[in-house]
Formats: C-alpha cells, sequence, structure tokens
C-alpha cells in the first residue's frame, strides 16, 4: 500500500508554520525599527491584530519584546501600549546584569 499525502497532512501544518514564522519575523523586524501599537502594526504590515497578541506574547515571553508607553493609539484613538523589539528602548535598559 502507497504513502499519499492527502490536504489535511504535515504539508498543510508546515504551511501554517512558515506562515506564523514570517509574520512573527515581519513584526519583529518592524518593531525594531518602529514604535508602534498592536493596530498601527496591523495598519503597517497587513497581518491581523489577533495574530500580533499571539506574536506579542511570545515575544515578551522571550525578552525580545518591550511594552515602553500607554498613550493613545494613532490609528485607534484609545489607550495602547507602543510596543518594540529594540532592546536599547526598552524601559529600565541597563548594559549591566540586574541580579535582584
Amino acid at each position: 500500500m502507497k504513502n499519499t499525502i492527502t490536504p489535511n497532512t504535515s504539508l498543510t501544518s508546515h504551511g501554517k508554520d512558515k506562515q506564523h514564522y514570517n509574520q512573527l519575523q515581519t513584526i519583529f523586524q518592524y518593531l525594531l525599527e518602529n514604535v508602534a501599537t498592536a493596530s498601527m502594526i496591523a495598519k503597517a504590515t497587513g497581518v491581523y491584530q489577533k495574530n500580533i497578541c499571539r506574536y506579542k506574547r511570545d515575544l515578551e515571553k522571550a525578552g525580545r519584546l518591550w511594552e515602553i508607553e500607554k498613550k493613545p493609539c494613532k490609528e485607534t484613538g484609545f489607550r495602547a501600549w507602543y510596543l518594540t523589539t529594540d532592546k536599547s528602548k526598552a524601559p529600565n535598559h541597563s548594559p549591566q546584569l540586574n541580579l535582584f
């Protein structure tokens, strides 16, 4: 019996993994060069805002994304966190190691 690949097997999930990685890279690169809210990122990159929220959480857990300040979003007018992946812009950024 031959092994056959159907649309519900690994090829489909591999494509989703690649899309996830590409969107994550897009957001990371955008936030290296810009400080923006999720709504602003969505408009600039075309990545859905709900996906951005998930990637935000993943990048925060990895220590690669920081919330800079909460103020009105230029896109929506509502108060929202402005984000960055540029470590030099991170709050309390210090080249010294924090021991406590």
